[in-house]
């Protein structure tokens, strides 16, 4: 049976988190009391616990790291602050000076989700699931699978009209990245399944710089069997990782912001987790 040390973050995750908080100011009181601050890192393996488990935000008290309502409150303070965001590009840049970010071959692809509670953001009828409440996620890895890109609207939105948005999408450090490949004359490959496959796909795609390659499933199987190198397939793998945490599987949050935070925070773990052990 799993414990609840198995589900907190790393010293390493921790040391790289720490100085994006925001420095906590507490507010006078007028009795000069104050309930003790439970600390940031016991809030943030909560909030790492919800987001592994999927668990409701009120079954953290049964952990003992904390109130799920003080883990919750903790979280939108450090959603505004942006603190997520940041993070998923702190571990971009980590991976670039360790590993290097490979932008020769990229891929894209979109995933659809239940959003039974998500409100009117961000949402919309979920196609394969009887027009009820979805949200869709675009998702863009350069060539060994490390997420650089992602948007996140409703379920009805095709995932050609994403196209543009999610290669714009790239936080600061994998922009960098990218553009010194760019500079230094490189080509640069995108990979993407027949759901694409338009002319408006192909030429937003030339607009930003990429060559598109756009292969039905099974033409794809047909050039593996003839040698060629599969190279789409490191999105789907990279779908299945951020799948592995439970929250992201359905979208309980009515706030789409809420939501996308919890997808920068898997993005920034499986990003780190590839470059100690990838």
């Amino acid at each position: 049976m799993a414990t609840i040390q198995e589900f907190s973050i790393s010293d390493t995750l921790w040391a790289r988190l720490e100085p994006l908080l925001p420095v906590h100011v507490p507010k006078p009181h007028p009795l000069g009391r104050h309930r003790r601050r439970i600390a940031d890192r016991q809030v943030l393996n909560a909030i790492f616990f919800v987001l592994r488990t999927g668990c409701q935000w009120k079954a953290v008290d049964a952990t003992g790291l904390c109130k799920g309502s003080t883990a919750h409150s903790r979280f939108q303070e450090w959603v505004q602050a942006g603190v997520f965001a940041r993070l998923w590009d702190e571990a971009l840049q980590d991976y670039d000076e360790l590993i290097g970010l490979n932008f020769a071959w990229m891929a894209l692809d979109g995933s659809l989700h239940k959003a039974p509670l998500g409100g009117k953001k961000k949402t919309g009828p979920n196609p394969t699931d009887r027009g009820k409440g979805g949200v869709k996620r675009s998702l863009l890895t350069e060539a060994r699978g490390m997420p650089v890109g992602l948007v996140l609207e409703g379920a009805n939105r095709h995932d050609m009209k994403l196209t543009e948005s999610t290669l714009r999408s790239l936080p600061p450090a994998a922009e960098a990245a990218r553009d010194a490949h760019r500079a230094a004359g490189h080509g640069q490959h995108l990979c993407l399944d027949a759901g694409y496959d338009y002319a408006q796909v192909r030429e937003v795609v030339a607009e930003l710089g990429y060559t598109a390659h756009i292969r039905p499933r099974g033409e794809e199987v047909q050039a593996k069997k003839a040698g060629q190198k599969a190279r789409r397939w490191v999105v789907e793998r990279t779908r299945s990782w951020l799948n592995r945490f439970r929250h992201l599987l359905i979208r309980w949050a009515k706030k789409p912001e809420n939501y996308l935070a919890m997808l920068h925070f898997a993005c920034a773990r499986i990003t780190w987790y590839n470059c100690l052990f990838g």
